[in-house]
Parts: structure tokens; C-alpha cells; sequence
């Protein structure tokens, strides 16, 4: 099967194929790739034929185009990335094979569920002269980049402590609760989360990433050590965790995702030399301020726009850009949600692996 080499992308639209299009891809991922002059939406797998049907025939594909085996997927169809958003255990080994055949590629978070396996990808990508990225949210947030950059001046100060309380209502995709109605998306969300081995482990290991994500990516710090507790192992819906970093900041999140009440959203950065970053509500409405004085206040609509994780992945699958989720930050954030899961286990607090020099440090 032919395959172009990654700097030859920049003749035209990159190739994109889509492992596991279902409930996510089709309201997130997939519509960008069908409308993008960037992008061809070169095909699709998804197992079940009902909701493959109902993806090929929404976003206008032909039956070529579409595959019940991924593995036949990619040996049939040029491609010059594939985006895999299939159950988490399966992860590793798609992408595993992707790489193989001389494909970049795109993972919905987790990367995968085990650190070591995240680590291996982020490897062999490095090998093979590919791009690997973990779509999660944080780098793909303007205030994010916001924070970022506030964070790395001299007003602030090296990073002290931060502090994270996030709450959702997500039991429907556990099996927990009845799915509302109208959910976004061309077909409806299997129940993949509900197996705590399918999934990794229960809600933290999904929203969760998210928030391990953001503490990291913001803040540029490497945890060292965690100690978590959970409502009930794996398979939980509330956690709290407690992490240092190697920088010696004391960092927390609590995730609560069964919450009657899920628009609690607030988190804390401080800086020792008495900076301060505050973030209220999914508007993200965002105050830095310094000993105290308010420096600066926006939320999500006033800055510049921020790529998508698909439109970033593609321009630097040209040669255009950077990644913003690197692969190096995917597998970070899943040896710290690893670390979490262990510690609930055990009851005591672990040490993580040192990536300073995976990180560059």
C-alpha cells in the first residue's frame, strides 16, 4: 500500500482515516475533517454496521470507504494519519500498527492506560520520524495558552502550589443514569466506560485526564509523587488527589463525576513570588493578579482563537506547527492518572517514574 512520506503531505489535503468513528468522532472530530479543504476524510472503521451505516451515510462516504476491521483499513487505503477514539485498552495496539505502516497518528485521551505503553508509543514515533498527539482539551483552550505565558513571568514566581475542584454529571456514560435526550453526535455513546478494563479504570481516568492535563501542560511541572483516594476502585466517580512535583510544588484535584449539581468549576495557581491565577466556570472567565492586585481578567471569547487538536495535528503533519499536545505530554499525563488508580489500590502514596529526561529537563 502506498504511503507518502510525512514532509510529502504538503502537496494536498492530508489523508485522514478514523478508528472507532463513533459517538465522539461524529460530534467532534469527524465533522472538522468533512468540512476542512485541508483534509480528506479518507475512511472510517467502526464495528457495528447499524452505526457505521449511519456515519457513511451522514458524512457522505462511499462503501469503499468504510471498514468493520481497522487492521484491513489501514493496509487497503493510503492514509497520512488516522485518529483512533476507540474504547482506551485498544489504544495502544492500533496506534502501535499505525506507526508501523508509516501513518501519524491522532489519540483521543487516554493515550493509552499504562504508562509504560504511552511511553513506548512516544518512542517509536520519535524512531520513525512521526507525529504522535493526545487530543486533550487544555492545549486546545486560549486561556490555557493565556495562563501559560503568565505563568513564565517574573511577577509570578516559580510555581508554588495549585489547585484544582472540577465536578460533571457523566453517569449516563457509565451506566449509571439514562442517557439525555438530543446528545450531540450522528450515533449514541456505547457503553465501553461502564468496564472498568475496557476503560482503564471509572470517571477520573476520563474527565480526569483532562484536569491532570491542564495542571501540567499550564504550569509545566513533572509530578513526582501521588497519593489518591477514590470513591470506589476502579471503577469511581469521585477522586481526590494530592501530588508533588519535582519542583517541590504541592498541587491537588478533586474530580467529582456523578455531581447533582456539575457547573462547580474552579481552579487555583500560585506563584512564590506572590502570583496568583484563578479560573471560574467552563466559561473560563480567568484573573491574574499579583500580591493581591488584579492584573489582568478575560475569559475564553476575548482571545485570539486556538487550533483544533485535528487542524493542529494536521499543520504540524506539514511541517507548519508544532504540536500542542505532544505525545511526551500524553504519556505524562497517563503515568500520573496511572500513579492515581495505584494509589486508591493500595492506600499509599507512589512514586512516579522520573521523565525529566523524556521532558528535556
Amino acid at each position: 500500500m502506498e504511503q507518502r512520506s510525512p514532509a510529502a503531505a504538503d502537496a494536498g489535503p492530508v489523508r485522514f482515516g478514523v478508528i472507532g468513528a463513533g459517538w465522539f468522532a461524529s460530534r467532534r472530530h469527524i465533522p472538522e475533517m468533512h468540512k476542512s479543504e485541508k483534509i480528506e476524510l479518507a475512511a472510517i472503521c467502526r464495528r457495528d454496521p447499524d452505526a457505521r451505516e449511519k456515519i457513511r451515510t451522514h458524512f457522505e462516504l462511499g462503501n469503499n470507504q468504510c471498514f468493520e476491521d481497522w487492521r484491513d483499513m489501514l493496509d487497503t487505503v493510503p492514509l497520512d494519519a488516522v485518529l483512533i477514539a476507540t474504547p482506551n485498552d485498544l489504544h495502544f495496539e492500533q496506534a502501535s500498527e499505525a506507526l508501523d505502516r508509516g501513518i501519524n497518528v491522532l489519540l483521543e485521551k487516554p493515550m493509552t492506560i499504562r504508562g509504560e505503553d504511552a511511553w513506548a508509543l512516544v518512542a517509536k514515533a520519535k524512531a520513525l520520524g512521526l507525529q504522535l498527539s493526545a487530543a486533550l482539551n487544555p492545549p486546545f483552550w486560549a486561556h490555557c495558552h493565556r495562563m501559560r505565558r503568565a505563568l513564565r513571568s517574573p511577577e509570578m514566581g516559580k510555581l508554588e502550589s495549585a489547585s484544582m475542584y472540577w465536578t460533571g454529571s457523566a453517569t449516563y456514560v457509565f451506566g449509571k443514569a439514562p442517557a439525555p435526550e438530543n446528545l450531540p453526535g450522528v450515533v449514541p455513546p456505547t457503553s465501553y466506560r461502564s468496564n472498568p478494563d475496557a476503560n482503564g479504570g471509572g470517571y477520573f481516568i476520563d474527565g480526569g485526564s483532562h484536569l491532570v492535563s491542564e495542571m501540567l501542560w499550564v504550569t509545566d511541572a513533572i509530578p513526582k509523587r501521588v497519593f489518591c483516594s477514590m470513591d470506589e476502585t476502579p471503577a469511581d466517580m469521585r477522586a481526590s488527589l494530592l501530588i508533588e512535583m519535582t519542583n517541590g510544588a504541592i498541587c491537588s484535584i478533586n474530580s467529582i463525576g456523578d455531581s447533582e449539581f456539575p457547573s462547580r468549576r474552579v481552579r487555583n495557581i500560585f506563584g512564590a513570588a506572590g502570583g496568583t491565577i484563578t479560573v471560574n466556570g467552563f466559561e473560563f472567565d480567568t484573573t491574574v493578579s499579583v500580591h493581591g492586585r488584579e492584573f489582568e481578567r478575560f475569559k475564553e471569547e476575548d482571545l485570539p482563537s486556538v487550533p483544533s487538536p485535528v487542524g493542529n495535528f494536521c499543520a504540524a503533519v506539514r511541517g507548519s506547527s508544532p504540536l500542542y499536545s505532544p505525545a511526551e505530554h500524553g504519556a505524562l499525563v497517563v503515568d500520573l492518572v496511572e500513579g492515581a488508580y495505584c494509589s486508591a489500590a493500595t492506600g499509599e502514596a507512589v512514586l512516579l517514574p522520573d521523565r525529566s529526561k523524556e521532558m528535556g529537563r
